[in-house]
């Protein structure tokens, strides 16, 4: 994993995620999951171009369940967008990378 890329679990989702004071995007994953995998390359990608603009983070769902739960997630992978302590946007399962620079252009521009 890059060093761009925070590791995150229920104990320090809160001050990494809803306290910072930059959008962070989370990666709810978990390491049986195919489609997970094939898309941590790509938020790998995102997270050296967006440096400075937007933190990143990932969260096994396996280990944190709970704050999956919390946040709706059924299916993974799931990459959610919060900005100011909530979630702004969301993806479910593998998307381009076109798609997922949208959705943080679009979180970045409000």
């Amino acid at each position: 994993m890059s060093e761009n890329i925070t590791t995150v679990d229920q104990d320090s989702f809160e001050k990494a995620v809803l306290e910072s004071q930059t959008p962070v995007l989370v990666d709810f994953w978990a390491p049986w999951c195919g489609p997970c995998r094939a898309v941590a390359p790509i938020v790998e990608e995102l997270a050296k171009e967006y440096k400075g603009k937007v933190e990143f983070a990932k969260l096994n769902v396996d280990e944190s369940p709970f704050v999956a739960s919390k946040y709706g997630v059924m299916s993974i992978p799931t990459l959610m967008l919060f900005k100011g302590g909530k979630p702004m946007q969301h993806a479910v399962g593998l998307q381009p990378k076109e798609q997922l620079k949208k959705m943080l252009d679009r979180v970045l521009a409000k």
